[in-house]
């Protein structure tokens, strides 16, 4: 029994219409009282050393393991990218070893948490699953429904969501009226004239804008669950336009130079995290302190130029105060 029996109290069989009374005498349930005192506070400190011990078993077992998605620049899929720099540089810094191991956008949260995630309708555990890792950091947005499952830390990059259109579409950018609500308006108004990828479950999930149900064409794109395949698919004339963050613009910009174009914004300006699990709070402060002081010696900044040159132009005020190593 997961109760032993000397805590279990024996009722005596009662008369018909009295109340059974307890049987075993005070002094003999007072002890039992004090023993389940004493097991519950011992539950409670091996629920609260179990709660602090992830770094530390992170240390004891000599490595880190990084769950990433191949996306945009933050992890190319080719051994580097700037969350893979990051997180290396995090392990050396807990003097660990660093392991990536690859997930998708569909299994990372659950590699991560060792739970079967359902995001419709709402974020939901559903079963259990192996934990494959320890950090995600791949460009993930810090988005409300995904803080029901995960921690994120502080944040590692800015973002936001944008309208690209292939320039034979019929769309045109929209002129900037200095309100970003206006332009958000704006820019949505421009769904109308073509159809449109989204993608659910992510960072360009229809519902996260209110687009749903608005008489847009939107079309959900299945053809992986990888955010780089977007853009090609587009390209392809399967979708006019596509909704897509700001760090995989830049990359798109670069990459297929004049063959897309920006329209305007769909969301207001957004951040990016590297997400734990939520009995993983030390190690999530040992990230935040490591992050924090790159930041400040301008290692985190090279990795920007490195990765995302066009970053400050983009986005300003993230990087506005941010030291460039020499």
């Amino acid at each position: 029994p997961l109760v032993p029996k000397y805590y279990l109290f024996a009722l005596a069989p009662a008369a018909p219409g009295r109340i059974r009374t307890l049987t075993m005498p005070v002094t003999k349930r007072s002890a039992a009282l004090r023993r389940l005192c004493l097991l519950a506070a011992g539950l409670i400190v091996s629920v609260t050393s179990a709660f602090a011990d992830d770094l530390r078993e992170i240390r004891e077992r000599g490595v880190l393991r990084h769950l990433g998605v191949p996306y945009a620049n933050f992890v190319t899929g080719s051994g580097d990218g700037m969350d893979v720099e990051i997180v290396q540089l995090f392990a050396r810094h807990l003097g660990v070893r660093y392991e990536f191991v690859p997930s998708t956008w569909g299994d990372v949260i659950g590699d991560l948490t060792g739970k079967e995630i359902r995001f419709k309708p709402t974020p939901r555990e559903v079963g259990t699953r192996p934990v494959r890792g320890d950090i995600i950091a791949n460009g993930l947005t810090i988005l409300p429904p995904r803080k029901k499952l995960i921690d994120y830390s502080d944040p590692t990059f800015p973002s936001a969501v944008w309208l690209l259109a292939r320039p034979e579409a019929g769309v045109r950018p929209i002129k900037p009226s200095g309100n970003r609500e206006q332009d958000i308006k704006t820019t949505k108004a421009m769904l109308k004239l073509g159809t449109t990828f989204v993608m659910d479950n992510s960072c360009l999930d229809p519902t996260l804008y209110d687009l749903e149900g608005k008489g847009y064409k939107l079309k959900r794109f299945t053809g992986s669950t990888n955010l780089n395949d977007i853009v090609p698919a587009m390209l392809k004339r399967e979708s006019d336009m596509t909704l897509l963050d700001v760090p995989d613009v830049m990359v798109a910009m670069e990459r297929w130079s004049g063959q897309v174009m920006v329209i305007g914004p769909i969301s207001e300006e957004q951040r990016m995290a590297a997400a734990f699990r939520k009995d993983s709070p030390e190690l999530r402060k040992a990230f935040n302190t490591f992050l924090a002081q790159i930041k400040q010696d301008g290692t985190y900044m090279k990795l920007v130029k490195k990765y995302f040159r066009a970053a400050p132009r983009y986005l300003p005020e993230f990087f506005k105060d941010l030291p460039t190593r020499p």
